[in-house]
């Protein structure tokens, strides 16, 4: 009897943490400055300066961007958690933002007839591949990662600030950075 079929579905632990070294960011960086289409590029530079989500990034609208208080808005109807935040707005963010050709869709990054795109697979897994990133290396949520894993490293950011950057609901989220921090606190001893 079908009905009474049971299985168990593996418990996956999502503990990966991706991080690239200086000499795969600069070839991660090169490799998106190659890219032809550079307004595409801008949301991969987006996701490696603000740790934004692709969903996030994907539902930007211009007018989540507050120039004059310096944030992003996550709006909550698109965000992981359903919860409206912010997240500061960076001298690198701004910078990308403004070099980012006009177009008449509400939408930073638009698809097809302005609408909201669906997907930047394609142009993550080129970037990736032409940088010679590791094949486990998720092309789009790896830059988040490598996002958090260069702050908790820089010494210069704790784990709450962190963890509010990356708007994870919970301090055990960002827990998998705290070796990082750890050795930012050692090499400053």
């Amino acid at each position: 009897d079908p009905s009474k079929l049971h299985f168990e579905m593996p418990k996956v632990d999502n503990q990966k943490t991706e991080s690239l070294t200086a000499d795969q960011l600069k070839k991660y960086l090169e490799a998106i400055d190659r890219e032809p289409d550079q307004d595409a590029a801008a949301f991969l530079r987006l996701a490696l300066v603000t740790g934004m989500r692709k969903g996030a990034l994907m539902a930007l609208r211009w007018t989540d961007i507050d120039s004059e208080n310096g944030f992003i808005l996550l709006r909550g109807e698109v965000a992981k958690k359903g919860k409206t935040e912010r997240i500061p707005l960076s001298r690198a963010a701004r910078t990308i933002l403004q070099n980012i050709s006009s177009n008449e869709s509400p939408f930073v990054f638009p698809g097809k007839n302005g609408e909201q795109r669906k997907d930047y697979r394609k142009i993550a897994v080129r970037v990736k591949q032409h940088a010679g990133l590791p094949d486990d290396f998720r092309p789009l949520h790896g830059l988040r990662h490598a996002y958090a894993s260069f702050l908790a490293s820089s010494g210069k950011v704790d784990l709450y600030t962190l963890q509010k950057l990356l708007t994870h609901s919970s301090p055990q989220m960002t827990q998998r950075y705290a070796h990082l921090a750890d050795e930012a606190m050692q090499r400053a001893a």
